[in-house]
C-alpha cells in the first residue's frame, strides 16, 4: 500500500491514518475494539470508562461512542480524559517498578560476574607471581585485570543484555513518569502519535512476516546443525561471512551471512526490529522497496566488513541499518505523512543501535 494522499476535499489532503475514515464504524451507543479486532459494547459512557480503567494490559485499541459514527483512540473522547490520566499515571508506575526490578536483577548479576572476574583474574596474578618468582604492584595487577575484562566478550554480552533489557526500559519508564509528574498527560497532544500507532498496528505487511519467516527458519536450522542455541558453530564455517573464504572466491557468503544469527538473543533483537522496520515500510513505500533495500545494505555492509575486519561475520544487521535509513530518508521528505513525534523513534533507534555497538564493540560487527 502507497501512503499517498488520498480522497477529495480537506479531509483527503490528510495522511490515511489522520483522516475521518481512518477505523472502522463502530456500532449503535458506546463500546471498544481490543487488540485482535473483537468489538465490545457498553451501556454509558461510564461503563466505558470504567473499562478502561481495569485496562492493566493496554487491551483497548479504539473506541465508539453515539457521535463518533467510526471508531476513534480514546484520548480522541473529551469524556474519557479523567480515565486516561488515571490510567496512563498507573502504567508509567508499574513500568518504572518493573524497570527498577530489571536493574536490579540484571545489575546484580553483571556485578556477581565482574567479581567473580575480578577473583579468577587475582588468583591467575598470584599463580603467575609464585611460578615466576616475581612481584607485581597493586596498580600493575588493577590495570592487567581492568585490560582483561575489557577484552571479554562474556563482559561485553553480559553488558549488552544489561543496557537492552534493564537500563534502556528504565530510562524510558523513568523519562515517562517524570513527564507526567511535571506536566500531567497531554491527551490531546498525544492524538496524532496514538492515530499513526494504531492505524499502522492494524496494516498487514505479508512480506515483512515472510522474511522474518525465512529468518527464523535458517536460525532453526542453524540450532539443529550447531546443536546450540545460544551460540554458533558449523554454521557459521558453512554459510557465514568467513573473510579469507570471501575474497578466496566464495562471494555467496555475502548473501548467506545475513541469514545467520550468533544465537537467540542476536536473533530476538533483530528480529524485533526486521517487524517494526519492516512493517513500517511496507505500508509507506510499497514492497519491493523491502528486499532492494534489504538486500543492497547487506551487500555493502558485508563489503564494509570484509575490507576492514578480519573476524568471520553473521547478522542482518546490514540490512536493517538500510531500512532504517531508508525510513529516516523518506519520512523527513514526506513529513506530512508520519508525526514529528514518531520520526523522532527513528532517531531514538539509531541512536540505541550506537550504544549497543559501543557496548559490545568486541563482538558486534
Amino acid at each position: 500500500m502507497n501512503l499517498a494522499v488520498q480522497g477529495d476535499g480537506e479531509d483527503g489532503k490528510l495522511p490515511v491514518w489522520a483522516r475521518g475514515d481512518a477505523f472502522p464504524l463502530g456500532s449503535d451507543g458506546w463500546g471498544w475494539v481490543n487488540r485482535k479486532g473483537v468489538s465490545q459494547g457498553c451501556g454509558s459512557l461510564e461503563e466505558l470508562e470504567s473499562v478502561l480503567r481495569a485496562d492493566d494490559k493496554g487491551l483497548v485499541r479504539l473506541v465508539w461512542t453515539p457521535d463518533s459514527g467510526r471508531c476513534v483512540v480514546p484520548e480522541e473522547v473529551d469524556g474519557l480524559t479523567r480515565a486516561i490520566v488515571e490510567v496512563r499515571r498507573r502504567w508509567a508506575l508499574e513500568d518504572l517498578a518493573d524497570g527498577v526490578h530489571r536493574v536490579k536483577m540484571l545489575g546484580g548479576g553483571v556485578l556477581i560476574l565482574l567479581i567473580y572476574l575480578i577473583y579468577g583474574g587475582w588468583r591467575n596474578l598470584e599463580a603467575l607471581e609464585r611460578a615466576n618468582g616475581v612481584s607485581f604492584g597493586m596498580w600493575d595487577k588493577l590495570k592487567w585485570i581492568l585490560r582483561e575484562m575489557s577484552q571479554s566478550t562474556t563482559v561485553g554480552l553480559a553488558l549488552l543484555i544489561f543496557l537492552v533489557f534493564a537500563f534502556i526500559p528504565w530510562y524510558q519508564a523513568f523519562k515517562k513518569s517524570r513527564e507526567l509528574r511535571r506536566g500531567g498527560v497531554d491527551t490531546k497532544g498525544m492524538i496524532p502519535t496514538l492515530r499513526f500507532e494504531t492505524w499502522l498496528e492494524m496494516q498487514r505487511a505479508p512480506l515483512t512476516w515472510v522474511i522474518l519467516g525465512l529468518v527464523g527458519l535458517v536460525f532453526l536450522v542453524q540450532v539443529v546443525v550447531d546443536r546450540n542455541l545460544f551460540g554458533i558453530g558449523g554454521s557459521l564455517q558453512r554459510a557465514g561471512l568467513i573473510k579469507s573464504s570471501y575474497w578466496g572466491g566464495e562471494y555467496w557468503r555475502i548473501l548467506t551471512a545475513p541469514m545467520l544469527h550468533g544465537g537467540v538473543v542476536h536473533f530476538v533483537m533483530n528480529g524485533l526490529g526486521l517487524l517494526y522496520l519492516g512493517k513500517r515500510m511496507e505500508v509507506f513505500a510499497r514492497w519491493p522497496h523491502l528486499p532492494a533495500v534489504f538486500l543492497f545494505s547487506a551487500m555493502v555492509g558485508g563489503e564494509a566488513t570484509a575490507r576492514f575486519l578480519d573476524v568471520p561475520s553473521v547478522g542482518a544487521s546490514g540490512g536493517l541499518m538500510g531500512w532504517l535509513g531508508f525510513l529516516l530518508v523518506f519520512e523527513t521528505l514526506h513529513s506530512r505523512l508520519v508525526p514529528r513525534s514518531a520520526r523522532r523513534r527513528l532517531l531514538g533507534g539509531l541512536l540505541v543501535t550506537v550504544m549497543i555497538g559501543l557496548v559490545g564493540y568486541r563482538f558486534i560487527d
